[in-house]
């Protein structure tokens, strides 16, 4: 993807409709990637692109599903996460250009480890040390070093972190996302910010 933004959610279990509704669309259709590629162009162009890419495309894939963004990243927003990993696991990974690529894992409505893969000794979440061995087995340190290690840590994980995030995802999730999924179609539904007193009544 030749966005500067893109989010990329993997889903455990769970079928495009599904998927789609949880991420709060009431509608959808079954676009080719390069037409979703145009319906995102088209509303950050009316709406400046601060509020992202409007559309989420969801594709089935092995034992579950893999939701992209272009120029979006509601997939990394907690109160998504909470609706999208409701009985099931979920991992989203955020590439974002020009301010910092992002890995949250959520399971059952909780964001359980989130982080920045060039710090990953700085972790968010309900469970900050849960997948300390799965990042350590990815080459994801999660101890401060000097100085002179943290330059050698920030070159190696600024070109190779999001590989090893999208690795980390399809441990967790069973859900491997390659370029090829994009060549298929896509089940496409515009992205709703649900009301906070609607999660519980939209949540599974």
């Amino acid at each position: 993807m030749e966005w500067e933004i893109y989010c990329v959610t993997l889903l455990r279990g769970l079928d495009p409709a599904d998927v789609l509704r949880r991420f709060g669309a009431r509608t959808s259709t079954e676009m080719s990637f390069a037409e979703l590629d145009l319906a995102v162009s088209d509303f950050t162009m009316v709406t400046g692109g601060g509020e992202g890419g409007g559309h989420v495309g969801v594709v089935a894939t092995g034992d579950g599903c893999a939701a992209v963004e272009p120029c979006g990243w509601s997939g990394s927003d907690d109160l998504t996460l909470a609706r999208l990993s409701a009985g099931t696991d979920v991992v989203s990974v955020l590439r974002h250009d020009y301010a910092c690529d992002y890995f949250h894992y959520a399971a059952d409505g909780i964001v359980v480890t989130a982080f920045d893969p060039t710090s990953p000794e700085h972790r968010s979440g309900a469970d900050t040390d849960r997948l300390a061995g799965l990042m350590r087995e990815f080459g994801l340190p999660l101890e401060e070093g000097s100085d002179e290690e943290w330059d050698q840590r920030y070159d190696d994980l600024s070109e190779h972190g999001l590989a090893r995030m999208f690795a980390m995802a399809a441990r967790l999730t069973g859900v491997t996302f390659a370029a090829d999924l994009l060549s298929g179609p896509l089940l496409v539904g515009a992205i709703a910010d649900l009301p906070r007193e609607d999660l519980q009544r939209e949540t599974p």
